[in-house]
């Protein structure tokens, strides 16, 4: 097997440089061994999809004496995407083995990912062709990171001797309960979540109204069929229920298989 110093990580995050989440995540596996760079955002950027920063410049600085000191980190002003390709363009030499964006204070389920910049940032790893990880906790009140982190050693080890195929992003959310409490790892399709949208109408100090998105998830939703795979097989949302940890596999390629047979099959465009 080969040795962790050995094994480059590029580690970032939605929820900022000094969220708990990405803290005990870097640490853990720096302390497994791993050559760990960090690059987060300076602040929360939750739900900021895949989005570049395009029309300001970005920034970056070095955060000392947060992290394990065998850790180099970075705080950068722009999204969880620009962390990823500020790091693999100028602020890290050498190309890492894996990228693993997390661990996100809160799940990213379903159709959630389309939203997440946690997601996003490893996705970008995944366009670069580096094996990424995404890595959630299913709570947002529940401080109980540890159990995430050492899956991820866990996870890492066995990719290194079992790679990925290639494009594959690996997304993960961990119940929030104590490691013993785990029912196991269980692979799943990805699901559905659906939310009430509510935009609160407020008024500013100057009389003007403006609008706060407070959604409310409709938590008894039933789960799509998929078309390539088996209806026994459980979705990310369901098998969360039962305090598995779901392991989702991802690609960027949105192409739709069953739509396109069926277009070229009747012709549409057979002018």
């Amino acid at each position: 097997m080969t040795n962790p110093s050995d094994i480059k990580l590029l580690i970032s995050n939605d929820d900022g440089i000094f969220a708990l989440g990405v803290r005990t995540l870097a640490n853990t596996l720096a302390q497994a061994g791993y050559d760990v760079t960090v690059v987060c955002p300076d602040r929360e950027r939750s739900a900021t999809g895949h989005g570049l920063t395009l029309h300001r410049p970005i920034r970056a600085e070095r955060v000392e004496d947060f992290f394990n000191p065998k850790i180099t980190a970075w705080s950068c002003s722009g999204t969880p995407s620009d962390c990823v390709k500020l790091a693999l363009s100028t602020l890290i030499e050498t190309r890492p083995d894996f990228i693993v964006s997390g661990i996100n204070h809160g799940s990213n389920l379903g159709t959630d990912v389309l939203y997440s910049g946690t997601v996003s940032a490893a996705m970008e790893g995944i366009i670069e062709g580096i094996p990424s990880i995404a890595m959630s906790l299913a709570s947002f009140s529940s401080r109980q990171f540890q159990p995430g982190a050492d899956f991820a050693c866990r996870l890492i080890q066995e990719l290194q001797e079992h790679p990925l195929p290639k494009s594959t992003l690996l997304n993960i959310n961990i119940p929030p309960v104590s490691a013993d409490a785990i029912a196991g790892v269980l692979l799943t399709r990805q699901g559905l979540r659906r939310y009430i949208e509510n935009f609160e109408k407020r008024l500013d100090p100057r009389g003007k109204s403006y609008y706060w998105l407070a959604g409310e998830l409709v938590t008894e939703i039933e789960q799509p069929n998929h078309i390539h795979l088996p209806a026994h097989i459980p979705t990310d949302v369901q098998a969360i229920q039962q305090n598995y940890i779901t392991l989702t596999p991802l690609q960027y390629n949105l192409t739709d298989v069953a739509s396109f047979e069926y277009l070229e099959k009747n012709k549409w465009l057979d002018w």
